[in-house]
C-alpha cells in the first residue's frame, strides 16, 4: 500500500462508469485536495474543458475494447484553479470471467518529466564529453595531427547532420504535439456536438461548437507560423508607412497590453517607406508586444520606435543581410530580460520559456522568418533584470506609392444570384465546403472537379462571371487553368487558393503581380472580400 501512496506518480483506480476508487496520496497532494474528496468523484471532473472532450470520446471505447492508451497529454485543474500539465496512461483491468473490473489510470506530472529528460540528456552529454577528452589525453599528439584534423571534420559533418535531424525531430514532435490537441478538441467537439443533436439536447452545442471552431483557427495560426519560420508564406509586399501602421494599432495594442503596461510610440520624423507585406508586419508588431508583455507580468513600460538607418557591409557580412538603407521598428519592454544562452535558442521553433500551454515557441521563429523573407533581419538586445529590444529592419522602398498601407475592412459584402462563380475544386470535401460558403454569400454557384471540366464549362457558358481555383491539381495547376480560361474569355476575374506556398502564382515567396490570392483555411469574411475585390476589379 504504502508504494502505491507514496508512488512518484499519481494512481487512480476508476470503476467502468469512470467514477473513482482510489486516488494515491501523489495525486491528492499535486491537486491540493485531500483523497477522501477525490474519491467518489469522475475523473473528468479534474480535467479543463479540452480534456473532458478528448475523455469523454476515448474512456467509453477504452471500457468497451478493454484496452488501453498511453502518454496522453492533458490539464488537470487543481484545488486553487490553477492548471497542472500532466501525461495520463490508461488500461482496463479485466476480471476473470470477462467484462472490466476497474481502469487503472497513471498520471505523470508533465513538467517533473520534461526536467528529468533535460538532466538526462545534459548528464549523457557530459559523460560523452568526458570521454572524449580522455581518449584525446592518451593519445599522442605528434602522431595524432594528421588524424585529429581529419577526424575534427568528420566529427562537425557529424555533429551538424545531428543537429539538423534533432532540429527536425523537435520540429516534427512540436508539430505533433500541438496539433493533437487542437485535433483532440476539434474531432471531440464535433463528435460530442453530432452526438447531441442526434438525441436532440442542444444545450451546449454552441459551446462545444466553438471550443472545435477554436482549435481549428489555432491549428491554422499555428500552420501560418510554420510556414512563416520555413519563410515559404505568401506575401503580398506593398510600400508600407511604418509610422501609419504603428499608430493605427494603438486601440488593439491598448487591448492587448491591459492596464498595467504602459505604452509610449517614439515615430521618427521623415520616416522611409519600406517595402512589407502590411497585414504580417502588423503580426509581427503585435507578436513582439505580446512576449513583451508577457515578460512584464506585473507591468512596465513597452515603448514602439521607428527609425531610419544603414546597415553597412561590416555588420551586413556578419549578419546574412544586404548592405543599404533600412526602416527600422523596434519593440523594447522594462522586463526580466533573457541571458546570452537563452536569445541564442530564442529564434529555435517550439523554444520556450514560458510555462507549458502558455505558448507554442514559434513568435519569434514567425517574426525570425517574416524578417528575413521580407530581405530584411531581426536583432535582440536583452539584458537580465533590465529588459528586452527587439529590432525589425526591412528594406527601404525608394519608389513608395502607398500601395501596402493597410486598410481595414471587416464587412463581409455580399454577391447577387445573377453573379455565376465557376468554382474548381479536385477536393471533393473542399469543393463542396467551399460551394456552400460561396451560396451563402449570394452568388450563384457552378462546380468542376478539375481543370478540364471547368474549361468545358467556360466553353458552354457565357455567364461565368469569375473563376475560383485552387492551384495544385492535375493534369494542369490553376494558373495554367486561368490562361487557359482567360483565351476563351479575355478578362475574366479570377481567385486563386491553395493551402501550399511554393507553387504557380508565388515565386521567391512573393504573389505574382496582380494576382489575387486566398490562402486556404480562410474564413467567410475572407472569402467574401476576396471575391468581391476581384468581380469589382
Amino acid at each position: 500500500m504504502d508504494l502505491f501512496e507514496n508512488a512518484p506518480c499519481g494512481y487512480i483506480s476508476a470503476a467502468p462508469d469512470g467514477r473513482i476508487m482510489l486516488a494515491n496520496r501523489t495525486l491528492s497532494s499535486w491537486l491540493g485536495i485531500a483523497s477522501e474528496k477525490i474519491v467518489g468523484r469522475k475523473f473528468i471532473d479534474f480535467l479543463t474543458m479540452p480534456g473532458k472532450i478528448y475523455f469523454e470520446t476515448h474512456f467509453a471505447p477504452l471500457v468497451t475494447m478493454q484496452g488501453a492508451f498511453n502518454e496522453v497529454a492533458l490539464d488537470m485543474v487543481k484545488a486553487d484553479g490553477s492548471r497542472l500539465p500532466v501525461l495520463v496512461n490508461a488500461v482496463a483491468r479485466v476480471a476473470e470471467g470477462g467484462g472490466v473490473r476497474f481502469i487503472r489510470i497513471t498520471i505523470f506530472n508533465a513538467t517533473d518529466r520534461r526536467r528529468y529528460e533535460k538532466e538526462l540528456v545534459e548528464a549523457r552529454a557530459a559523460a560523452e564529453r568526458s570521454t572524449a577528452a580522455l581518449k584525446e589525453l592518451n593519445s599522442h599528439l605528434e602522431e595524432r595531427v594528421s588524424a585529429v584534423v581529419q577526424e575534427k571534420l568528420a566529427a562537425e559533418s557529424a555533429l551538424h547532420q545531428a543537429q539538423k535531424i534533432e532540429a527536425l525531430g523537435h520540429l516534427t514532435g512540436g508539430v505533433a504535439h500541438d496539433f493533437n490537441n487542437m485535433l483532440a478538441v476539434v474531432i471531440g467537439g464535433l463528435n460530442m456536438a453530432q452526438r447531441r443533436i442526434e438525441r436532440g439536447t442542444l444545450d451546449d452545442v454552441p459551446k462545444l461548437l466553438a471550443a472545435a471552431l477554436d482549435g481549428a483557427n489555432r491549428a491554422a495560426t499555428l500552420t501560418q507560423r510554420l510556414l512563416a519560420f520555413a519563410r515559404q508564406q505568401p506575401l503580398s509586399p506593398g510600400s508600407v508607412d511604418a509610422n501609419k501602421l504603428v499608430a493605427n494599432m494603438a486601440e488593439i495594442l491598448a487591448s492587448t497590453l491591459g492596464e498595467v503596461i504602459q505604452k509610449e510610440t517614439v515615430l521618427a520624423s521623415g520616416l522611409w517607406r519600406t517595402k512589407a507585406d502590411a497585414n504580417q508586419l502588423e503580426n509581427v508588431v503585435l507578436n513582439l508586444a505580446v512576449n513583451a508583455r508577457d515578460a512584464m507580468p506585473e507591468g512596465g513600460k513597452l515603448t514602439i520606435e521607428t527609425a531610419n538607418t544603414r546597415i553597412d557591409e561590416a555588420y551586413a557580412a556578419d549578419h546574412d543581410i544586404a548592405p543599404g538603407q533600412y526602416v527600422m521598428i523596434a519593440v523594447t519592454d522594462t522586463g526580466c530580460g533573457m541571458p546570452p544562452e537563452v536569445i541564442e535558442k530564442a529564434i529555435d521553433p517550439f523554444f520556450t520559456t514560458k510555462p507549458v500551454g502558455k505558448g507554442t515557441g514559434l513568435g519569434l521563429s514567425q517574426v525570425f522568418g517574416f524578417a528575413k523573407q521580407s530581405g530584411g533581419h531581426l536583432k535582440i538586445y536583452s539584458e537580465v533584470g533590465t529588459g528586452t529590444t527587439m529590432k525589425i529592419y526591412l528594406p527601404r522602398d525608394y519608389d513608395g506609392d502607398g500601395s501596402g498601407d493597410l486598410y481595414k475592412d471587416e464587412a463581409v459584402p455580399r454577391g447577387s444570384p445573377d453573379e455565376v462563380i465557376l468554382l474548381v475544386e479536385d477536393d471533393a470535401s473542399v469543393r463542396e465546403v467551399h460551394t456552400r460558403m460561396l451560396e451563402e454569400l449570394g452568388y450563384s454557384v457552378v462546380a468542376a472537379d478539375g481543370p478540364l471540366a471547368a474549361l468545358q464549362i467556360i466553353a458552354a457558358r457565357s455567364d461565368v462571371a469569375l473563376l475560383f481555383t485552387d492551384v495544385v491539381m492535375a493534369p494542369m495547376n490553376g494558373r495554367k487553368l486561368a490562361d487557359e480560361a482567360r483565351i476563351k474569355r479575355p478578362g475574366l476575374p479570377v481567385v486563386f487558393t491553395t493551402g501550399y506556398s511554393r507553387n504557380a502564382v508565388v515565386h521567391n515567396g512573393v504573389l505574382d503581380p496582380g494576382v489575387i490570392f486566398l490562402q486556404k483555411p480562410a474564413t467567410l469574411g475572407d472569402l467574401a472580400r476576396k471575391v468581391r475585390a476581384a468581380l469589382d476589379t
